[in-house]
């Protein structure tokens, strides 16, 4: 499979990245509505604006794409190149005020991510994944390696993951590492390229969740499957396992069982 992402894609994508950014730095810390969804999860006017003008400009530019957003739906699914959009990933930590959320755009080439952005619009840092380098603000940027996972940090989703069928086997990896974080959503994957921290545990992702996360993960160094070990694709499961070394990664998929 070709994973290569011409510069086209990539270039539009930083356009998107401005576009959602100028709409969701008008919001940020700002007196505004929160919805509810049907999942309980919360959304704004910030995801919902910020993902049109997103989809706005892959129309006018590429109108044979196909789009999967959080907020609007699914078009052209079958279509060879499909982007995959998360407005504000993280948008509990946005109406909180916190700026550990992120704008997630990817792209797909016949459902495999060849091109991811992490776009945290208040901080001014940006993340890229394509073409075998991830870069933050145009510097390329790789993950540590990591002696063993007694010695590692790790971010996770949040207490959640000890609940359920998965708990036990999230609580003997929590339990094995050294340090460990609960939250911080798509800009932890970020500290992992940047070789900050060395494993991340996520539950319950959606495609438009992750698959900007595979190519910035795989293009530093790290390795990002589900908790099988398999890749990630448009239709896997939302159990997500990052590593920064990939060394840690057969260890932990053993020890999750």
């Amino acid at each position: 499979m070709n994973k290569e992402c011409p510069q086209e894609f990539i270039a539009l994508a930083h356009r998107m990245a401005d576009v959602a950014g100028e709409v969701i730095r008008r919001h940020f810390r700002q007196k505004i509505t929160i919805i509810g969804k049907d999942d309980d999860s919360p959304v704004t006017i910030a995801d919902r604006d910020a993902e049109t003008a997103m989809r706005e400009l892959i129309k006018a530019a590429f109108p044979t794409h196909g789009i999967i957003g959080e907020e609007h739906g699914s078009v052209q699914t079958d279509a060879e190149y499909v982007w995959v959009l998360d407005p504000i990933d993280g948008t509990l930590s946005f109406i909180s005020g916190s700026p550990t959320f992120g704008t997630l755009i990817a792209l797909t080439r016949n459902g495999i991510p060849i091109m991811g952005i992490i776009n945290q619009p208040i901080s001014g840092e940006r993340w890229v994944g394509a073409n075998g380098r991830t870069t933050l603000n145009g510097t390329t940027i790789n993950c540590r390696e990591c002696s063993g996972l007694s010695d590692a940090t790790l971010f996770a989703y949040g207490a959640e993951l000890m609940e359920g069928e998965h708990g036990p086997g999230f609580l003997r990896l929590y339990n094995t590492v050294k340090r460990k974080r609960f939250g911080y959503d798509c800009y932890a994957y970020g500290l992992l390229a940047l070789g900050f921290v060395d494993i991340i545990a996520d539950c319950d992702m959606k495609p438009y969740d992750y698959c900007a996360l595979v190519p910035i993960v795989e293009n530093a160094g790290g390795k990002i499957t589900d908790w099988t070990g398999s890749p990630l694709s448009l239709s896997n499961p939302g159990f997500v396992l990052a590593v920064g070394d990939p060394t840690l990664h057969d260890q932990a998929i053993e020890i999750l069982g």
